[in-house]
């Protein structure tokens, strides 16, 4: 039988007592300590911050009481905004929608349009899909409609002026007669003009070109010689010209004020790259275009990796890029993953959707730049030897192709040559390589394909903007004032650079017999020093570049 020794009831409360002081005397000296009123009073800012921070780790929330009037709220301070401040917020997130326009004619103050034929579409009365396109059903297809602008460049040999509409429609070489109803600011009634033309932006041949499926088009509404005076501010599109449209378009002309054009713009077709960062590559890329010249590059996004979103951001600011939001049209899928499936296994649609945002980026710049150049963030157009620029690179070859022309070519493209990945041998000892970070991928990717791509094939042009009337992703389709043949550069005066995994999937038959050999190529060299600064100084701008122990560097 266990015995259990009798506890001495006295000692017991005792230990008791003595136990609950202490805990009492702990507990105190750490309020004490904590909650200092002198601390708190008298201390400064740093002192009260670490004094509330102390309340919140320790969990004594019933002190913040005495302090909240110290604390502020992290909350977005965005208010309820007025109908003209939301007209300016919808203009910037959609372009294409005449929102001002509507808003003054229609809801403030002024007298509604209300002509006997062609009423003024109300912006709630306009289908719009997938955000940025607009949608006209007609007797023979649907209408996809993404942009107009206004096009006074010299046309042809009567200088017609035209809005030119670039959109999509579900018909091949489609001719369905429609209307035009331009509007214009201080009119209450539209100026309405036959459809003069439909510019097929794709060759049958190349697949896909079949009722049903959505093809690129650009659509030439003539402007009359009575209003070319006036700058139009909005059109829509009908089958009958007195008909109450479902699509009104917004009319850009974006010419300088100062009618100044400068040099180069660059434009790249809608970005998908969801499931990829590539920012590091991104920054090289547009970094090594600054130098050759490019004054700004025009990106399209579909889906890009949020360190590619916070690289066109940062280069925005530095009003070196432009980013617009792209979608596609027609029930297409948008939603991020399914679009990327999408384009990777319908690849001709990818294609014709491609279209659109080339010469989105044309018609925006036809007045701001003397020449426009279609790029991927894979390619770059590279002098040879001692020339160092784009603008030299162009002045020689207009002196050579032109000889003075009044009528100088569209175009010039370069021949495609392949920089892949599998002739990657850099020899870190070489004095002249040794410096060079190992993840700027075109520093380092100096040996090319031996032999380059056949004539005109995957070349990429440099383009007159005042010859072009409609892009292809390789070539010009269609001209202002005669022939639109490209004229073929040198490769000994320059090459387009294609730095890859592999060949394109068009070429992969005779991929081996271009990729076989490969020879050094460093022209790349003559920049490198000051692409390895510039590179070097976004990275740390943006907070990549990290220390072997992963603490990353920050600006």
């Amino acid at each position: 039988m266990l015995l259990v020794p009798k506890v001495n009831l006295k000692y017991l409360l005792i230990l008791s007592v003595w136990v609950f002081v202490v805990v009492g005397t702990v507990y105190v000296v750490q309020f004490i300590v904590i909650y200092d009123p002198s601390v708190y009073v008298g201390g400064d800012r740093g002192a009260r911050t670490s004094l509330i921070r102390d309340y919140l780790t320790s969990g004594q929330y019933n002190q913040l009481v005495d302090v909240a009037n110290e604390m502020e709220l992290d909350v977005d301070p965005m208010r309820e905004r007025d109908f003209n401040e939301i007209v300016r917020d919808i203009e910037t997130r959609v372009p294409f929608l005449p929102l001002d326009f509507w808003a003054r004619q229609t809801l403030i103050g002024r007298k509604k349009m209300k002509p006997q034929c062609g009423k003024f579409p109300s912006i709630f009365e306009l289908e719009i899909n997938n955000d940025l396109w607009q949608t006209q059903r007609t007797s023979n297809g649907t209408y996809q409609l993404f942009g107009a602008y206004m096009d006074n460049r010299k046309s042809n040999a009567n200088d017609q002026w035209y809005i030119r509409i670039l959109g999509m429609i579900d018909r091949v070489d489609t001719h369905l007669p429609m209307f035009c109803q331009i509007w214009y600011d201080q009119q209450e009634k539209p100026v309405i003009v036959p459809l003069e033309e439909y510019h097929y932006i794709w060759i049958k041949s190349w697949g896909n070109a079949f009722d049903g499926q959505y093809q690129p088009y650009l659509l030439s509404c003539p402007i009359p010689w009575d209003h070319r005076h006036l700058v139009p501010v909005s059109v829509s599109l009908v089958e009958q010209q007195c008909a109450t449209a479902t699509n009104n378009l917004k009319v850009l002309y974006n010419r300088p004020l100062d009618n100044e054009k400068k040099m180069f713009a660059v434009c790249v077709k809608g970005l998908d790259f969801l499931y990829q960062d590539l920012s590091v590559r991104l920054i090289e890329w547009i970094e090594l275009l600054g130098i050759l010249g490019a004054d700004k590059i025009y990106f399209y996004d579909l889906q890009i990796h949020p360190n590619m979103s916070k690289v066109l951001q940062y280069y925005k600011k530095l009003n070196k890029v432009e980013v617009t939001k792209l979608t596609l049209p027609a029930g297409k899928p948008n939603i991020p993953g399914l679009q990327h499936l999408f384009l990777t296994q319908k690849l001709y649609q990818k294609r014709q959707n491609e279209i659109i945002p080339y010469n989105d980026c044309l018609y925006k710049n036809m007045y701001k730049y003397q020449y426009i150049t279609l790029l991927d963030i894979d390619e770059v157009i590279m002098p040879k030897g001692d020339i160092l620029n784009w603008r030299e690179l162009m002045e020689m070859i207009s002196a050579k192709a032109d000889h003075g022309s009044p009528l100088p070519f569209p175009s010039y493209n370069f021949r495609n040559v392949y920089f892949l990945d599998s002739h990657y041998h850099l020899d870190r000892t070489s004095p002249e390589s040794r410096d060079i970070p190992e993840f700027l991928h075109m520093l380092q990717h100096t040996n090319r394909a031996a032999v380059y791509s056949a004539p005109n094939e995957h070349v990429k042009c440099i383009h007159r903007a005042n010859r072009i009337l409609t892009l292809h992703n390789h070539f010009a389709m269609s001209c202002l004032q005669g022939s639109c043949a490209a004229y073929e550069i040198d490769v000994e005066d320059a090459q387009l650079q294609h730095y890859r995994y592999d060949c394109v999937t068009t070429v992969q038959r005779k991929c081996h017999n271009m990729t076989e050999f490969y020879v050094s190529d460093k022209n790349i060299y003559k920049f490198k020093d000051d692409l390895i600064k510039r590179s070097l100084k976004t990275l740390y701008q943006l907070g990549f570049l990290k220390f072997r122990n992963d603490s990353t560097v920050s600006p």
